[in-house]
């Protein structure tokens, strides 16, 4: 499948003599996407206080609110990836930026959460044509031997981003409304479009494939009617209501005709020819999977922060920072380890730290000492760090140097699929474990709120505050059914993050795999 590395430089020297600062530029474009994503995590408590602090966003709200950015970012990845591929991959970056910072300008001023919702769709949209552009464009100033450094160097960027985006997003929030975390996308958009066209050089692929139309139709609608009926089922707090089941089947049946019709095809959204290769497979699955459950814990950690133990977004920031400065040390290190020991080794070793790290969520209660959750966040940054590096350079490596938008393309939708899907399946196991722990306090509470006020720890406190002097034993209620409900969710977690780390252990190789 790939094809042998040549005997001389491929690269033009102009291009090679400032390939570093050209990684710099990309890691920029890199940072915004990852940045927006941190930043939010940060401001979904703000987001669902009552206006004018807020927006009053409901928990399924701020479940859309990042979901729909994801959903659209993983649908048209990669057919942005073929757009790259075949227009070229500056000029698809540039796009994907300008679109990203209009969306991000609307999101600031959205008066109400269903804008928000479409305005994060928005910034999806653009947010999907840059980052398979990045790995694309590495791939192309970067002669092989070298992309296993700049990859780690890359993947680094993610740890900086996850660093930078909490604490920024707990300044903002301290001294200006909740728009502020997205208004600031702009001047980072503005600045990283400027040194795009000065430096980056464009590349395409020879033979680029054809835009899959209905393949990226059917993608985008099976996977938001599965979302849409996952997330429906936790607001519930039943999985077995009609509409839930219904829109449930019919996001799996659309998948599965999507799936039919890619095998079918001459030009496939997703070549699964690809998956016959197990190495590849399971790399693309670790992916997929290690996000499933980083998000969804991602998600439920900041109401734990923020609602239970008191502190503010910008403390919330500061207590996220060992995970971000864990992957920013270790990502473009564990290359070393992989050398060493190999693939398997290192990212099978990764995948079980990650999962003890989401089991110990579950031993957190409200007045666990707080540098406990420091070291499970560090000890997760450092799992996450050698499972992305080693995984990103098995996938790259896999498919010519040519098709590397589509590699991209297709790391980025199953690491954004399974980042959305944890965010949805994990959401909905916390609003389930929730509700059913909160509904028998709910006496007190006006009949006609009893349905909002189950559905998260938010709305349970903004209900209690509207009692008064009352609302005090509610409070104390809601803070023991959200822990509660974080560690049944927890555990979930873990037990994905177990999957992914028996499906590394079987199938990535032990050394560092060359394919033919």
């Amino acid at each position: 499948m790939t094809a042998p590395a040549p005997a001389v430089p491929r690269i033009p020297e102009a291009v090679h003599r400032r390939r570093w600062a050209i990684l710099g530029v990309l890691m920029l474009s890199l940072l915004i996407i990852v940045l927006d994503n941190s930043i939010l995590n940060v401001a979904v408590k703000t987001i669902s206080t009552p206006a004018p602090t807020g927006l009053g966003a409901s928990q399924s709200e701020l479940e859309w609110a990042i979901n729909a950015y994801t959903l659209v970012f993983a649908g048209l990845l990669f057919s942005a990836g073929l757009l790259g591929d075949r227009l070229g991959r500056k000029r698809v970056l540039l796009g994907g930026l300008v679109v990203f910072g209009i969306g991000s300008a609307l999101a600031a001023f959205a008066g109400s959460p269903a804008e928000l919702i479409g305005f994060r769709a928005v910034m999806g949209l653009g947010a999907a044509f840059v980052m398979p552009a990045t790995l694309a464009v590495l791939m192309n100033v970067f002669e092989r031997d070298e992309q296993p450094k700049a990859i780690g160097i890359w993947a680094g960027g993610v740890g900086l981003a996850i660093a930078i985006g909490p604490i920024t997003g707990g300044v903002l929030l301290d001294h200006f409304w909740w728009g502020s975390v997205f208004l600031v996308n702009v001047p980072i958009v503005v600045v990283a479009v400027a040194l795009m066209i000065w430096l980056v050089p464009d590349s395409r692929d020879p033979n680029p494939g054809r835009i899959d139309p209905i393949g990226v139709a059917l993608s985008v609608v099976g996977l938001v009617l599965l979302v849409y009926g996952i997330i429906r089922g936790g607001e519930l707090a039943d999985f077995t209501d009609a509409t839930v089941l219904a829109t449930t089947g019919a996001g799996l049946a659309v998948l599965v005709a999507f799936v039919v019709f890619e095998k079918r095809s001459d030009h496939p959204s997703i070549d699964v020819t690809y998956f016959r290769d197990k190495v590849f497979s399971s790399a693309i699955a670790a992916i997929a999977l290690v996000f499933f459950a980083l998000m969804g814990v991602t998600f439920f950690s900041v109401f734990y922060t923020q609602s239970v133990r008191g502190y503010s977004p910008l403390e919330t920031g500061l207590l996220l920072l060992p995970l971000a400065v864990a992957q920013l040390v270790f990502a473009p290190r564990a290359r070393l380890l992989v050398d060493r020991f190999g693939n398997r080794a290192t990212t099978t070793a990764g995948m079980a730290l990650i999962a003890a790290m989401l089991a110990a969520f579950a031993t957190l209660d409200e007045d666990t000492p707080i540098w406990i959750l420091e070291v499970i966040f560090f000890l997760m940054g450092t799992g996450m760090a050698h499972i992305m590096t080693p995984v990103s350079v098995v996938i790259m490596q896999a498919l010519p140097r040519e098709k590397a938008g589509s590699a991209s393309a297709l790391s980025n939708t199953f690491r954004q699929v399974g980042g959305a899907l944890g965010i949805a399946v994990l959401g909905s196991v916390l609003s389930t474990a929730y509700r059913s722990s909160i509904e028998g306090d709910l006496g007190a509470v006006p009949p006609a709120l009893r349905h909002t006020a189950g559905e998260s720890i938010e709305s349970t406190l903004a209900v209690a505050a509207r009692l008064g002097p009352d609302g005090g034993p509610l409070v104390a209620r809601a803070n023991e059914s959200f822990l509660h409900a974080m560690h049944v969710t927890a555990l979930c977690g873990a037990a994905v993050a177990v999957i992914g780390a028996v499906v590394v252990g079987l199938f990535l190789p032990g050394r560092t795999q060359q394919h033919p």
